[in-house]
């Protein structure tokens, strides 16, 4: 499966991620501390990258938009199985993207509600850690 030539995903691996786990993701707040909070991800291991949706107006949104430091690392755990996706972040508001999210997160999760002020945030990874 092509993915970034910086990142290896092992089919156990992108399994361990279609499986339905909530995630924690880090984003950089402009002092440099950690922001860190729940969220549903989805891994696109065809293009290396992961997908997410939240609300223009969350603090995450708020911290990559600031675009100081887009770097954002996501994990999730199941006993002990863990994995965690580091990437650089970008927020999209563009249709396409963001209908391209809630798709990738309708067929992790469920159909997300209706949220006007939806983006996308989509994370091309850089490095990828676990034990699954």
């Amino acid at each position: 499966m092509p993915t970034s030539p910086s990142v290896s995903l092992s089919p156990v691996l992108v399994d361990f991620w279609h499986e339905r786990h909530l995630c924690t993701v880090t984003t950089l707040r402009e002092d440099g501390s950690p922001h860190v909070v729940p969220m549903g991800i989805v891994l696109d291991a065809d293009h290396g990258r992961a997908w997410g949706i939240t609300s223009g107006t969350s603090r995450k949104a708020v911290n990559l938009r600031r675009g100081h430091d887009r770097r954002v690392a996501v994990c999730q755990v199941d006993g002990r199985r863990w994995s965690t996706l580091e990437g650089i972040a970008e927020v999209r508001d563009d249709e396409a993207s963001v209908a391209e999210a809630v798709l990738r997160y309708a067929e992790r999760y469920r159909q997300p509600r209706q949220n006007p002020a939806r983006v996308a945030l989509r994370i091309d990874l850089t490095r990828v850690l676990g034990n699954v």
